[in-house]
């Protein structure tokens, strides 16, 4: 299902490639934000617990799981490698 926002993020993406690219990098910024919180949550850590399990500042955990954060895949490695998991990345 298509919402108003989806509509209007892809017209205003096919008239404006710098709108589509931040579009874009924030979508991923999402994904990122979502799939470290949960982890978190599943560690059953809080932020500042987390941060330290990583070793990481807090500030960087509660950037990363606000979206504002352009997360490298050093930094997800790195989360990963703290909590015995793997980081797969995939191209659907």
């Amino acid at each position: 299902m298509t919402t108003k926002i989806d509509a209007y993020i892809a017209q205003r993406s096919a008239e404006d490639s710098a709108f589509a690219k931040q579009a874009t990098q924030l979508s991923l910024n999402m994904d990122a934000a979502v799939a470290v919180r949960q982890l978190r949550k599943e560690q059953a850590l809080t932020q500042r617990a987390f941060a330290k399990l990583v070793g990481k500042p807090q500030s960087t955990i509660a950037r990363i799981e606000a979206g504002k954060m352009n997360v490298s895949l050093m930094i997800l490695g790195d989360i990963a490698t703290a909590v015995n998991k793997q980081l797969s990345i995939q191209f659907i």
